[in-house]
């Protein structure tokens, strides 16, 4: 499978340069970063991934998708320099199999929990109890990532558990591959709730906010970062950057928690 990957590699970049001819000398020179990462952390990473264009020479690109697909591709050998998850679970899972450097996995930032509903609907806060939530499920659906393998949905059935919520309304649930189609269910009014983190619910301006989970009925959401075994000079700076204080910066721009806060 590593093979298939450095072949598809190797024909992407000889069509890149047969159909874009020659560029400048620069242009050439600069050195590729490809990031797979959570869905979760879309805006954050390109937001980051621009920054670190600007004074690097260097093309940061990413690929997303759910923890446990682009968990599974890195493991599989997609040529990929680094690996952020939304849990550490799915990270565990790559360095066991050797996809990434042991000792490079750094906790990022953290997380929290919360349900939205529409703005369109009319979406209203709520007190966190089992009548309270069917009133605004109004026997819909809550959306919510797939609860064994989506990090953000073993953490809400963590939390929802905890809270004595799970059982009355497991079957009402919409599992979902990954948060990001949860949220957009949410804004679309396909569903009256989804569950989503925190920084999820501020990139969305369709969606409000109307409950929030307790951070104590859940296991702490962690968003560890790491190198892959194959990475790039240039990638080991890019993790240095989003561990650095601009970096930092920028997780808590979107939303997120990063030591200290």
């Amino acid at each position: 499978m590593a093979g298939f990957w450095r072949f598809l590699s190797a024909v992407v970049v000889s069509l890149a340069l047969v159909v874009g001819g020659s560029a400048p000398s620069f242009a050439q020179d600069q050195e590729h970063i490809l990031v797979f990462a959570a869905s979760s952390l879309k805006d954050v990473l390109e937001d980051a991934g621009a920054k670190f264009d600007a004074s690097h020479n260097t093309k940061t690109e990413f690929s997303f998708g759910g923890s446990q697909v682009v968990s599974r591709h890195v493991i599989a050998g997609a040529p990929a320099d680094v690996l952020v998850t939304a849990d550490d679970a799915w990270m565990a899972l790559a360095a066991e199999n050797g996809a990434v450097v042991n000792d490079s996995v750094v906790p990022l930032a953290s997380n929290g929990l919360v349900l939205v509903g529409s703005n369109t609907l009319g979406a209203a806060p709520f007190e966190l109890n089992n009548e309270a939530l069917q009133i605004a499920l109004a026997g819909g659906r809550l959306a919510i990532g797939e609860p064994e393998t989506v990090p953000v949905g073993r953490y809400g059935k963590e939390a929802l558990t905890h809270l004595g919520l799970w059982r009355g309304i497991a079957h009402q649930l919409a599992p979902m591959e990954n948060v990001r189609i949860a949220l957009a269910a949410a804004a679309r009014g396909e569903v009256p709730l989804a569950l989503v983190y925190s920084s999820d619910a501020k990139s969305e301006h369709g969606v409000r906010v109307v409950a929030e989970i307790p951070q104590g009925s859940h296991r702490t959401i962690v968003i560890p970062g790491a190198l892959t075994s194959t990475h790039s000079k240039s990638s080991e700076q890019f993790m240095g950057f989003l561990k650095s204080a601009e970096g930092q910066a920028i997780f808590q721009a979107h939303g997120f928690k990063v030591s200290g806060d």
